[in-house]
């Protein structure tokens, strides 16, 4: 199957990301796979190849905004859903080291035929809650780097993520445009679980009108051990 790549060139270019024509034809493999495996089990409502390549893809790479990543990096993807932004991170930047992390089994074993067929290293996909994954110490306090896409709100999501970031690291929420008061709700809960809010990135997606946000968080102290709290209680019961 052929595909217009103009729009996808041109979103590249606006990063200053150069992909290689394996690089490219990777992102091409996994577009198929996530079609493909979107029709027997619900990995993504964007299913035309601009829109993902718009939504997706662009979306996923344009942390390159916030990091710099061309070199050893290690990452956690939290929530990464349908591989999110982990994938195109990785395909994008193979030397990186990735964990993806998702809590729906059907999605990680999605995640590791993508990973397989596109013959991807140093990257693995782990099927796991992050209030349990958080408290094992292969996972606590070892990462340079957590992103995550996941739509739960910044005060919850940071006592997801910000356990599993080393000191010094860094944690960087994805997030619409309407940012202002998730950030101000979320102050107390950052500083509780170690971290500090660094920097609100608002920026336009490249090639549409969509408004997006990073939320760019530095881990300043280690996690109190009480946090994050058991299963389902950080959602319910935000730290206010």
């Amino acid at each position: 199957m052929s595909y217009q790549l103009d729009k996808f060139q041109y979103g590249l270019e606006k990063l200053e990301i150069n992909l290689s024509e394996e690089k490219l034809n990777k992102f091409l493999i996994f577009y198929e796979m996530l079609i493909e495996r979107n029709k027997v089990m619900n990995l993504t409502s964007i299913t035309e190849f601009e829109e993902v390549v718009e939504k997706h893809f662009l979306d996923s790479l344009s942390i390159v905004r916030m990091v710099e990543l061309n070199h050893e990096k290690k990452i956690l993807d939290l929530g990464t859903g349908a591989g999110f932004p982990g994938i195109p991170i990785k395909i994008a930047f193979p030397e990186l080291k990735l964990v993806l992390m998702d809590s729906l089994n059907k999605r990680v074993l999605f995640l590791k035929d993508v990973i397989s067929e596109l013959g991807l290293s140093h990257i693995v996909a782990v099927h796991g809650r992050a209030e349990e994954m958080a408290r094992k110490p292969e996972y606590r306090e070892q990462f340079d780097l957590c992103v995550s896409r996941a739509v739960a709100n910044l005060s919850s999501l940071s006592e997801y993520c910000i356990p599993f970031v080393k000191k010094s690291g860094l944690f960087i929420s994805y997030k619409s445009g309407e940012i202002d008061n998730e950030v101000h709700m979320a102050k107390k809960a950052i500083q509780l679980l170690g971290g500090e809010i660094q920097q609100v990135e608002k920026f336009v997606l490249t090639g549409t009108d969509i408004s997006r946000s990073f939320v760019k968080i530095k881990k300043k102290h280690q996690t109190p051990k009480t946090y994050p709290r058991k299963a389902g209680t950080p959602s319910k019961m935000p730290i206010q």
